[in-house]
């Protein structure tokens, strides 16, 4: 081999051959240096004056010495043992392996690390649909129990006014059973009396006075006796699905009472709502031809939403908004005031003969306790879902009540629906629907089009970029790269 230096740098053909190839331990004048290697190991023999012999640097033409020799770039020979083998390689080998295992075991902690949190936050993810599910059921399952429990009581006990008293003087324990939920829940507990005079606050920095009974509770009892005792009058002269969707109609009459007496904000969307809730109200009343009883169970269905809206209009005026615990002293108050001030009405009406019954066991108390408890524990569910979730998930329970109660019509009664009532039902659940949007509601779907105009442009710069990358990566590969050979 030559080892003149050709004019660009590659001394001899065989660093020509190693630079084109790619060799790893390629460098210049690699070569000639292996060479000069050879030859000193060559012209050390046995017996005679070797220097590298009394240095300990005797290297033998193995495996080890070639690749020692193809790392010679790195390998520092002073730090060698006189056993040719480089300790400095191996620490640095040991330093490099520890540190590769110090880093992948830290990045496999941090990956276990996220895995857990993220499963952690999709188990309460899940948990809380799960809870908000049950909340809609159980709204859903109490009002269309109760609906269809006044169905089977009136085959055998005909007295509308007297079940609405008898379930009304329930809500009575509605206070206890909140006081027992903070006993078991809360970490101070308070008494009573404490307890009590801290949730009559609703009605006034004095609390709940004698006059402010009268005054506050009076209308707002009055109001929900005829809520109660108007959709019980509408059950016997419609199906509950009829009266179920009339009733839905309530949330259109506290809409326009709210826009005409608390000034609330005009939307658009929901004019809309309130003329489909007419509409259906019409379609219904039109179904049997406007008259017979279609027509006056009509009329109390549509009187029973509109002192419903009336009831949820003033408590806002007056009373402003509740908690859980004010409500609760809220609806136990209308019960003492029902049974200490209405108790009388039924009385009437049983000697006026009105609503007789006789003999007196022939009440059937089952029925009615069955839809005195199923109206409290709807009355509690709305109450406690208001706090617990979202005031629209009770909404949605309530109208979920209507193919609850079709389902229960078309299955055990095998009610025939017309094309009209059918079409009725509809128009005022999707108009239900429609008041259930948030007053800002236009502004978040043209924010939420905004974004996916903006998302949609990111992707598709996003996919341009990586096109363009891919394609001169591949100009790169198949170009021709110019090696000099002489």
């Amino acid at each position: 081999m030559d080892g003149k230096a050709a004019p660009n740098g590659v001394a001899t053909i065989e660093d020509r051959i190693l630079r084109i190839t790619g060799y790893y331990g390629y460098y210049p004048g690699y070569s000639s240096q292996k060479s000069a290697s050879r030859s000193s190991v060559i012209q050390c023999k046995p017996g005679g004056n070797c220097p590298s012999r009394h240095r300990g640097m005797t290297r033998q033409l193995s495996p080890l010495s070639v690749a020692e020799d193809s790392a010679a770039p790195i390998l520092e020979l002073q730090n060698r043992s006189p056993s040719g083998i480089c300790r400095h390689s191996r620490v640095e080998r040991q330093s490099r392996s520890g540190e590769e295992g110090t880093q992948t075991h830290t990045e496999s902690s941090s990956q276990e690390a996220e895995g857990q949190t993220r499963c952690q936050s999709c188990t309460s993810t899940f948990l809380k649909l799960v809870w908000r599910f049950l909340i809609i059921l159980s709204v859903s399952s109490s009002w269309v129990g109760t609906t269809q429990f006044v169905k089977i009581t009136y085959e055998t006990f005909d007295c509308p006014f007297f079940m609405t008293w008898f379930s009304t003087n329930w809500n009575i324990m509605v206070f206890p059973i909140y006081y027992s939920g903070h006993l078991a829940t809360a970490q101070e507990k308070q008494s009573p009396i404490k307890k009590f005079r801290e949730c009559s606050r609703i009605f006034g920095e004095d609390g709940l006075t004698l006059k402010i009974f009268l005054k506050r509770t009076a209308p707002f009892s009055i109001l929900w006796t005829l809520t109660n005792y108007l959709y019980l009058l509408a059950l016997k002269k419609l199906t509950a699905t009829d009266v179920s969707a009339l009733f839905c109609c309530n949330k259109a009459f506290v809409f326009l009472l709210s826009w005409i007496v608390l000034k609330d904000r005009f939307m658009g969307a929901r004019i809309v709502a309130a003329i489909m809730a007419i509409t259906g109200i019409v379609m219904m009343a039109y179904a049997d031809g406007f008259q017979g009883d279609s027509i006056i169970g009509v009329a109390y269905a549509v009187g029973s939403a509109s002192t419903s809206a009336l009831y949820k209009v003033l408590f806002k005026m007056f009373l402003g908004s509740a908690n859980f615990g004010e409500a609760a002293h809220f609806v136990s108050t209308l019960g003492f005031f029902n049974l200490i001030f209405i108790s009388v009405t039924p009385i009437i009406l049983y000697f006026t003969k009105v609503e007789y019954w006789s003999p007196f066991s022939a009440v059937p108390w089952g029925y009615l306790c069955g839809v005195a408890g199923l109206w409290l524990a709807f009355n509690i569910l709305v109450n406690v879902g208001v706090v617990l979730t979202y005031p629209i998930l009770i909404s949605i329970g309530t109208v979920l009540s209507v193919p609850g109660n079709a389902a229960v019509d078309l299955l055990k009664h095998k009610m025939i629906f017309s094309v009209v009532r059918l079409g009725a039902t509809i128009i005022i659940c999707i108009g239900f629907l429609l008041m259930l949007l948030p007053e800002e509601w236009d502004e978040i779907t043209l924010r939420f089009i905004n974004s996916l105009k903006e998302k949609k442009s990111e992707d598709h710069a996003d996919d341009i970029t990586d096109s363009s990358i891919h394609t001169r990566s591949r100009s790169r590969a198949n170009g021709t790269v110019s090696i000099p050979l002489a």
